[in-house]
């Protein structure tokens, strides 16, 4: 019996050799897609390890300055800032005064001559003494009063040397706010990425304890989108886009595509698989980080940035 001519399409060929395999990489991860979420606190010479995090920690100004410039040799792009006040009260004025803790941290950052993007998150969450996003009217969050107070912030943060703002309450209407207060305060060149589609996500635990912002009482799901919808996302994301939306975030990436819902599983799990040696941390985090570049993503905020741009060198 004759046997079967064996197929012509050879596809391990373009991957016999690193060099081939780098000749045809469809997905390529640099150093320079990459964003190094930061959380500056008070005081001086301060590094304060987040129990929820393992490897991060809350930063002076002083040591977010020396930390910048380790990641500015590595080649990572910039960093998105959080603030711990020192004092918060009910209209989270420290959001936008202008001796703000992350107002202090750009400017440091900008006089030490630092290369970075620096991208600043704007919301009330992290200085209101209720946790919630908004100030509150009747127990509940109010849209439009809030969204004067997200304006302020900004333009403050733009004024202070932020180069990018990044509103993240998900109030309705806070593109066009932000938009137009930077607008009427000169900053027409500042850009603003929205998190366009912000859920009310299970996966927030870790970061609210490092930025000291969970609610007081109840809960975002008001305000944040439920994890259920897809198509209201896009509606979210094309209004933001209409108001002036410069970058759209999704946050997290889960609820989107299967590709992407896989390396944020995974992601999430990485650092505690690694410590237990069930997984090697770095070709783990590499593949995951790959995985969410190939889903689409042109940018990727990772606590991972440090490390992975000291990889990829």
């Amino acid at each position: 019996m004759r046997e079967p001519e064996f197929p012509a399409l050879r596809l391990r060929r373009l991957r016999r050799s690193p060099a081939l395999r780098a000749l045809t990489q469809e997905t390529r991860l640099a150093p320079g897609q990459l964003l190094y979420p930061l959380f500056v606190r008070e005081g001086r010479a301060v590094r304060e390890p987040i129990p929820s995090m393992p490897g991060q920690s809350r930063l002076s100004v002083d040591e977010l300055v020396a930390e910048a410039r380790e990641l500015a040799e590595l080649g990572v792009a910039g960093v998105l800032l959080f603030g711990l006040p020192a004092a918060k009260d009910a209209t989270g004025s420290g959001a936008w005064v202008t001796d703000g803790i992350v107002q202090r941290a750009a400017r440091a950052l900008k006089d030490a001559g630092s290369p970075l993007l620096v991208v600043a998150d704007v919301c009330l969450c992290e200085y209101t003494d209720h946790g919630h996003c908004g100030v509150l009217e009747g127990g509940e969050v109010a849209n439009d009063p809030t969204l004067e107070l997200l304006a302020r912030a900004a333009v403050s943060l733009a004024e202070a040397g932020v180069d990018v703002v990044a509103p993240s309450a998900m109030m309705d209407g806070q593109v066009a706010a932000i938009r137009r207060g930077l607008d009427e305060a000169g900053r027409t060149e500042t850009p603003i990425v929205a998190y366009a589609a912000k859920y009310a996500s299970a996966f927030y635990g870790p970061f609210r304890e490092a930025a000291d912002s969970a609610p007081r009482s109840g809960d975002r799901r008001g305000y944040q989108m439920d994890p259920p919808n897809a198509r209201e996302a896009l509606r979210e994301m094309a209004a933001d886009l209409a108001e002036g939306a410069d970058v759209l975030m999704v946050k997290p990436a889960l609820p989107y595509l299967d590709v992407l819902r896989r390396a944020r599983e995974r992601f999430a799990m990485i650092v505690a698989a690694a410590e237990r040696g069930w997984i090697d941390r770095r070709a783990v985090a590499l593949e995951s980080l790959t995985a969410i570049a190939r889903a689409g993503a042109d940018v990727v905020i990772t606590y991972f940035a440090k490390e992975a741009a000291s990889w990829l060198r």
